[in-house]
């Protein structure tokens, strides 16, 4: 078969696809002669007639088997035109097809494989073909291990010289397809073979080989170019630079890997925020020219021209950018006469504008966009955009002033604050002065001291707090005095009243008064950060689960939801865990308080890296590892005028009666004095948070409070009466106490005569000696009469001529065994400082009541 130009179409090799026909042919004439040898050898067995019926049947048989054979109606030998399509499309098919079977045997050739290999009569199989070619054999052999796995292949290879083996001088290339194809025989079998198609694809890779050539050509061109040239993508990463910019910033291409490096590392100074502020609408394209600086490797700067175009992406978003980059030389500069002017008013850091007499931008400075990018466009500058609309509405006035002085030309022109037209927390302060000139009436010069104010905010805060927390501190020491006399008066009273007299309940009740009033001094104290400390390293998270139950029953018979989420592998804190409880308890009634309709209360702690602390945005806080404790709310919030105040002793929002507001006045000052900080954050409507940041404790830290109170052999006091507030349940009881034979002699120095004369009365009636004294002197006097015949100073802190420190270092010059215990308002720590490193004192903190002060002292004595 060949078409109308004489090329033949007929298939190369063609062998079918079933064989065993002859086979089949044979067996059944073997049955046949089978059948006859049976009845030649029993013909005596059989009657004639049925002989002679079985020949008439095999002849009748025979007769019509040639008759349908010659009719068509049974085919003798099987036909291989199977497909009446596939063949034909295979033989025409202008490709080179050779199909072979599993075993890799030849089955089906077209004529277009026996042109490609140049031999129409027998063509040779792929591995002949390919086995003088290293290469070709390699992609063979690949490609047979894959279409036996049932997968389909594709590889190109290069031959010296072509299959055809008439050799032209030249390489030629060829494409080899390997397909997998299983296919069932009538019999349901499968049969698996596999087809090749090979194509020369010479040309086309010639043609790919130019096109690189012209593509190399291009981009030396570019790269070599006058001018610099850079590509970015939507995140701003430079994707190509050519040459010619590389060299300018000192770049080297060889090791420049795209993606690495972004545009902001390149320009300098305010020139990103012009370029973010560039941004295509969608589908868009964006032009601009800027006049920037870049930044070299070797950290100088140098004056360009960039012709920016930016494109926006369909969805909106940013898209790829293309820059040329202009140098402006000295040389230019100068020949221009207004270069260098031109150079230092956009790079200055200062924001510079020129206004004209209406007070309209005429001309602006890179620094001056950036700084205000959320007001002023670059396209607003000279189209009647007024500088005084970037500013409050209530400090224009200020504006309209100055730019009015400066419009009579006045040479001096004070300065003025201003704040942001939008952002509130952004104070500016404007210098104007009056501009020579036609056009332009006046330079305003900006500086940003939004850090200054925020600064200066936050000072007065901590002078505004440090000043009334002295105040408080000093209220409270005094007021301790007061608390401490009548607590011992209500004690001796009591002692000599009966429950059953008249007055012994008005005693009680003035006795849990002053119970009372001593919290509130506590509270004053830790405001003050002067309270009594017992600091431990501690786990937050076992501090705070340990009050879930307080916290479920605050939130109990209300639609408050309470969420804790506790951190794993918490890093341990130095606090005192009870203070530390104090301040969770007070958040969380405060939370609950500010969520009359109910919310949720979330408790949270984790640990915070040193590396996310700037993320918070607190400038007072150093970037340290902390431990994070987060107490939050869905309730009515705080608003910002309150929000400054909350902090303040006696502060509160709350009905008369409900607060006192020392809450968080005591949440501050235990926070502070643990080496951390507080910050709220709060939005009316939403609710509000507390961050607690407590520094991480490192082993072997130096510990910066004061360790619990000693007695004189260093061992630590009892803590149960440390807390005056706690009650007499919380001293050792009396009947605990072997106060038999007590006869010990104890110096008394107070220099609160109530408190002293109370004092030596509760201490007398246990049987001490007392010696009573007023001053440090005045004991230093009696300690001489006595010749130091004195177990135990029970001794003030604060005196005049001599205070209970300086007393305890002069004493124990002469007295060294001597036994001390401090008695004071304040925090032993707040003391323990004034004393040698070696000094070992017993502390009662004021106020106390007579059990406690006894408690004391015999703690002490019996320690021996």
């Amino acid at each position: 078969m060949a078409d109308e130009g004489g090329k033949s179409f007929e298939p190369a090799i063609q062998r079918g696809l079933r064989a065993g026909t002859v086979g089949r042919l044979a067996m059944v004439l073997l049955i046949l002669a089978a059948i006859v040898a049976l009845g030649y050898q029993y013909r005596g067995y059989l009657p004639a007639d049925w002989l002679m019926a079985a020949l008439g049947f095999f002849a009748i048989f025979g007769v019509f088997f040639v008759l349908a054979a010659l009719l068509g109606l049974v085919r003798l030998f099987p036909s291989h035109a199977t497909n009446d399509f596939a063949g034909p499309f295979l033989d025409r098919y202008p490709e080179a097809v050779l199909i072979t079977d599993h075993r890799d045997r030849m089955v089906y050739a077209n004529a277009a494989y026996a042109r490609l290999t140049g031999d129409e009569a027998t063509p040779s199989g792929l591995e002949t073909l390919l086995s003088e070619e290293p290469e070709g054999s390699e992609v063979l052999y690949r490609l047979s291990q894959i279409v036996r796995g049932g997968v389909n292949g594709q590889e190109e290879f290069r031959l010296s010289k072509p299959l055809s083996g008439k050799s032209d001088g030249s390489a030629h290339w060829y494409r080899l397809q390997a397909r997998f194809v299983p296919i069932a025989d009538s019999r349901g079998r499968t049969h698996n073979y596999h087809i090749w198609q090979i194509s020369e694809i010479t040309e086309e890779r010639q043609e790919q080989e130019r096109y690189f050539r012209e593509l190399q050509k291009a981009i030396d061109y570019l790269d070599h170019a006058p001018v610099g040239f850079m590509t970015s993508d939507a995140e701003d990463r430079i994707r190509y630079i050519n040459a010619t910019l590389a060299g300018w910033l000192d770049i080297d291409l060889a090791s420049f890997v795209p993606g690495t490096v972004a545009l902001s590392d390149l320009v300098a100074g305010d020139g990103n925020a012009i370029l973010d502020a560039l941004q295509a609408g969608p589908g868009e394209r964006l032009s601009e020219t800027l006049d920037v600086s870049m930044r070299l490797a070797s950290g100088r700067n140098f004056a360009v021209r960039l012709l920016h175009d930016v494109s926006g992406g369909r969805d909106g978003r940013p898209g790829e950018s293309r820059t040329v980059v202009l140098r402006r030389e000295d040389a230019d500069e100068r020949s221009s006469g207004t270069g260098g002017e031109e150079r230092f008013f956009n790079d200055t850091p200062m924001a510079i504008a020129i206004v004209d007499r209406a007070g309209r931008l005429t001309s602006t400075n890179t620094r001056f966009l950036s700084m205000f990018a959320d007001s002023v466009r670059r396209e607003d500058v000279g189209r009647g955009m007024k500088i005084a609309s970037i500013i409050d509405d209530a400090d224009r006035e200020k504006m309209n002033e100055a730019l009015a002085e400066a419009a009579d030309r006045h040479a001096e022109i004070a300065p003025f604050e201003a704040r942001h037209a939008s952002a509130d927390d952004r104070h500016f302060r404007f210098f104007v002065h009056a501009a020579a000139g036609a056009d332009a009436m006046a330079l305003v010069y900006v500086i940003e001291i939004s850090e200054q104010k925020a600064l200066e905010a936050q000072m007065s805060r901590t002078q505004k707090l440090n000043a009334v927390a002295t105040l408080a501190g000093g209220i409270a020491h005094d007021f301790n005095n007061v608390l401490t006399a009548i607590l011992l008066s209500a004690d001796h009273l009591l002692l000599q009243s009966r429950a059953s007299d008249p007055e012994f309940a008005d005693l009680v009740e003035i006795k849990r008064n002053a119970n009372r009033a001593s919290l509130l001094v506590r509270q004053l104290l830790a405001f003050s950060r002067q309270q009594t400390m017992r600091p431990a390293v501690v786990d937050l998270t076992d501090v705070i689960d340990e009050m879930r139950f307080m916290m479920v029953r605050m939130t109990s018979g209300s639609d408050i939801e309470l969420v804790t989420d506790f951190s794993r592998d918490l890093w341990p804190v130095k606090t005192d865990a009870a203070q530390f409880g104090q301040v969770i308890t007070n958040l969380c009634v405060n939370a609950r308080d500010a969520m009359p309709d109910g919310g949720t209360l979330t408790v949270k702690t984790r640990n915070l890296p040193a590396s996310e602390v700037s993320d918070l945005g607190l400038r007072e806080v150093p970037e340290r590892d902390y431990v994070l404790v987060e107490v939050k709310d869905t309730g009515t919030g705080i608003p910002p005028e309150v929000l400054d105040k909350i902090f303040e002793p006696f502060f509160t929002t709350k009905d008369v009666g409900k607060g006192t507001g020392l809450g968080l006045a005591m949440v501050y000052g235990i926070v502070t004095q643990s080496g951390g900080y507080l910050h709220p954050i709060s939005e009316v409507g939403k609710g509000t948070s507390f961050l607690i940041l407590l520094p991480r404790h490192e082993r072997g830290e130096a510990v910066e409070q004061a360790e619990t109170p000693k007695d004189h052999k260093g061992q630590p006091i009892a803590a149960a009466f440390t807390e005056a507030n706690e009650g007499d349940a919380e001293a050792p009881r009396e009947e605990d106490m072997d106060l038999t034979g007590q006869s010990a002699v104890v110096l008394l120095v107070e220099d609160e005569d109530a408190v002293r004369r109370s004092g030596k009365r509760m201490l007398e009636m246990r049987g001490f000696t007392v010696h009573e004294a007023d001053t440090g002197v005045h004991a230093m006097e009696i300690l001489k009469k006595l010749d130091g015949a004195v177990d135990i100073v029970v001794s003030d802190v604060v005196m005049p001529a001599m205070d209970g420190p300086t007393l305890l270092r002069e004493a124990r010059k002469d007295y060294p065994e001597l036994k001390f215990i401090f008695v004071s308002g304040y925090a032993d720590d707040a003391f323990a400082k004034n004393l040698p490193d070696d000094a070992k004192f017993g502390f009662l903190p004021k106020p106390y009541n007579l059990k406690q002060l006894v408690a004391a002292v015999w703690e002490m004595l019996r320690e021996g």
